[in-house]
């Protein structure tokens, strides 16, 4: 018996120590304030230098026309807001964002402290607290690879790693380009192990925010050798800053989706869908595919094909047999509709109702051979897409060059030429539909995964540029 004693002491302490090590965080000095940079605003967007980050807001709910009517209506809806506030604030934040829960951080300690210290001492990782506009401190972990930027100089991009709603830096995400030989910055969400505060939409824009600044004004990356890389509820922040900082030099979304509504209606019961839609909207506008449309750099979406979490159609009943492996339905999943939003935003000459179809048909082959069936179906040559495209580059680079020449005062778009593009106006139905393929395999990547399988090495890459 008093063994047993001895060992729960023994683990109490032991717990006890692995918290305070956390709890310590919080005593260190700011590193690094979102302020610092004013005085450096030429480097920053007149949004990204503001005091309060901006985000997108969604329409407001029973808006109407006229003032007393408006005023009516919003006393008349005061009991929803109320309801929808608390749900909000309470189990829908511990459903949104699982990973700020107590009892999750406390399970996950362990692993946590064990991923931490293998940062620390074999990628020399660089820990440091950054503080947000909102006065939250956010915990950050960055590994320089600029000394020995390895192969094909991987080292001197650095990838800026934006977990899901319950992954840590210290086991995340940031573990495939890492092992691949960049630079990688992760940072923990606001409420999420070292980082104070609660995450929101707003809170996680913040944290975004300081820590896309100090990327760029104290470790001193270049703008154009800053990668965005976002998993799963992490592509919301990863195409937030793409749309705040558009001359960052990439962005690639690995199990994204497009917008967080179809996602809370799959999981809820239907009873409370308008209880459900106002709270996302008001508290949880997670508009990935607004965001994304915004920017204009390039672009890679990594589909998981066996993802469970981001898709909204029930599994196959190919297998009824419990015990075998029950197939994705890769219709349901929501990166398609990611992906089909940006193409039709870039290219709507080339993505036309028959375009979208021979998309959605690519969409549907779940492995490499069943994609090159579709592509031999619609006859895609991939050399004359790529001569379309260039030459269609190389004729607004000219125009704008002109513009620039004869307008001093404009100045040159990191990623230009602008989008959307009016190619394929010219193009016949068949062609198009060639394009539009070719355009969806340059843009989305096939990853044979489930949703929480880490991402291997090998396949992480920087999306392809024209």
């Amino acid at each position: 018996m008093c063994m047993n004693c001895f060992a729960k002491a023994l683990g109490h302490v032991f717990k006890t120590l692995i918290i305070d090590n956390y709890n310590d965080f919080r005593s260190w000095p700011v590193d690094f304030r979102w302020d610092e940079v004013r005085t450096h605003s030429n480097a920053l967007s007149e949004a990204g230098a503001a005091a309060d980050v901006w985000l997108m807001q969604a329409t407001p709910h029973g808006s109407s026309n006229g003032s007393q009517n408006h005023f009516l209506n919003q006393i008349r809806d005061l009991p929803h807001q109320l309801v929808s506030y608390a749900l909000a604030h309470s189990l829908g934040r511990w459903l949104v964002y699982p990973g700020s829960m107590f009892l999750t951080t406390k399970a996950l300690l362990p692993m946590l402290l064990e991923g931490q210290a293998l940062l620390l001492d074999k990628y020399k990782g660089q820990r440091a607290k950054l503080k947000a506009c909102d006065g939250n401190e956010i915990d950050t972990m960055f590994m320089d690879r600029r000394r020995q930027p390895g192969r094909h100089n991987r080292g001197l991009h650095l990838v800026i790693c934006c977990e899901g709603n319950a992954g840590f830096y210290e086991m995340g995400c940031l573990a495939a380009p890492l092992e691949a030989g960049y630079s990688v910055l992760g940072w923990n969400h606001p409420g999420f192990a070292g980082s104070s505060g609660d995450p929101s939409p707003q809170n996680d824009a913040n944290a975004m925010d300081v820590v896309v600044k100090y990327a760029l004004h104290r470790l001193n990356f270049p703008a154009e050798r800053v990668v965005i890389y976002g998993w799963s509820i992490g592509t919301f922040t990863a195409t937030w800053a793409a749309m705040i900082y558009p001359q960052l030099g990439a962005l690639v979304l690995d199990a994204p989706f497009d917008d967080l509504m179809p996602l809370a209606l799959k999981v809820l019961p239907t009873f409370c869908k308008g209880l459900v839609e106002r709270t996302v909207r008001e508290h949880f506008n997670l508009n990935v595919a607004e965001q994304l449309c915004c920017y204009s750099g390039p672009v890679l979406i990594i589909r998981r094909t066996l993802d469970e979490v981001v898709n909204t159609e029930a599994l196959s009943s190919e297998n009824s047999n419990d015990q075998a492996p029950r197939a994705i339905d890769l219709e349901g999943n929501r990166g398609n509709y990611l992906l089909l939003k940006l193409l039709k935003y870039r290219y709507p000459r080339v993505m036309t109702e028959e375009a979208m179809e021979a998309v959605k048909h690519w969409l549907q082959a779940a492995n490499p051979e069943q994609e090159a069936a579709v592509c031999q179906k619609y006859c895609m040559d991939g050399e004359w897409c790529l001569t379309v495209l260039q030459n269609y580059n190389t004729k607004i680079i000219k125009s704008r060059k002109k513009l620039r020449w004869g307008n001093q005062n404009i100045s040159p778009h990191p990623h230009s030429p602008d989008f959307p593009w009016s190619v394929g106006e010219d193009l016949s139905p068949a062609q198009q539909k060639r394009l539009a393929i070719f355009l969806a395999q340059k843009y989305m990547k096939n990853v044979e995964a489930t949703h929480c399988c880490p991402l291997g090495a090998e396949d992480f890459q920087l999306p392809w540029t024209l």
